[in-house]
């Protein structure tokens, strides 16, 4: 199997994100003691991270929450879920997507390629499903989910530093917002005018 100690989610991991956030759930219900009021200024965004290969998505969460903070985003509207693995990722995507509270949703995970056809229908219909919720919804959902051969490849993905690949998912999700307000105030000028 592909999960190992440099992939699996370390125990204290949901707590220390849970006190930098504003909320932060998984399967059993809140997660630790949130900071903040949940509803700070700024775009609300919503991340949906895969607890298999966990270790994984920590680093690619932590990439993603330095780029929003340096971007000026206040943390505390921040919203963090922790789905089982990256199969389960659209349907969280879907329920914030829908929720009309959230901004952009940003998908974090990794997919690493085993000995078994599992990781084809994992990687492929996890982005599916994620490409969507986008589409159905019209929220940006973003893909951060790595898809890769090796743990190795994972890890160079989610290192601290530029290329981090939660970093550019987060960068990714503010630039659609912008994107999308700036289409949504243009007007369409009637045909003749």
């Amino acid at each position: 199997m592909t999960e190992s100690d440099l992939t699996v989610l370390q125990p204290g991991t949901k707590e220390r994100v849970a006190a930098l956030v504003g909320r932060a759930v998984d399967g059993s219900g809140p997660v630790g003691t949130a900071t903040g009021s949940g509803a700070g200024p700024g775009p609300r965004i919503a991340f949906a991270c895969a607890e298999f290969n966990g270790g994984i998505s920590d680093r690619l969460l932590t990439g993603a929450l330095d780029a929003l903070k340096n971007a000026g985003c206040d943390l505390g509207g921040v919203t963090v879920a922790w789905a089982p693995g990256a199969f389960e990722l659209p349907l969280v995507a879907k329920v914030y997507a829908e929720s009309g509270a959230i901004d952009a949703v940003i998908c974090l995970g990794a997919v690493i390629r085993g000995d078994t056809g599992h990781y084809d229908f994992v990687a492929g219909q996890c982005a599916a499903g994620l490409q969507r919720v986008q589409l159905d919804t019209g929220t940006p959902v973003v893909f951060g989910v790595l898809t890769t051969d090796t743990v190795d490849q994972a890890r160079v993905r989610s290192e601290d530093d530029e290329a981090n690949k939660g970093r550019e998912a987060a960068i990714t999700a503010l630039e659609m917002i912008r994107l999308l307000g700036v289409l949504g105030r243009e007007t369409v000028p009637e045909v003749g005018d």
